[in-house]
């Protein structure tokens, strides 16, 4: 029994301490604001405000995640470019899509 409440525990205490180390501080979620709203900015000078309305960017601890529907496999590889280049970005993740013909 005794040991049934150590595993317990210590699978609370593991469940805890990974929770502290995804919390970002104040710090980290401002930062990772400052580098979104720069990629954005930077995207939207690329391939123009139009198609930049249609890009998410999503940005964790420096990690940029671009996702949304483009109308080509060119806006997706100028805006993947251009947010790489932004400062303060550690590594990218492009998500998007090009847009099927209808």
């Amino acid at each position: 029994m005794a040991s049934l409440g150590l595993a317990a525990a210590l699978g609370v205490a593991g469940c805890a301490s990974r929770q502290q180390e995804e919390k970002r501080t104040v710090g980290q979620t401002s930062d990772d604001a400052a580098v979104t709203a720069k990629v954005k900015s930077a995207i939207a000078s690329d391939v123009g405000a139009r198609a930049a309305a249609a890009i998410d960017v999503d940005t964790y601890r420096g990690t940029v995640q671009l996702s949304g529907f483009v109308d080509s496999k060119d806006v997706a590889e100028r805006a993947s470019k251009a947010a790489s280049k932004v400062s303060g970005v550690k590594s990218l993740k492009n998500d998007l899509r090009v847009k099927s013909p209808s």
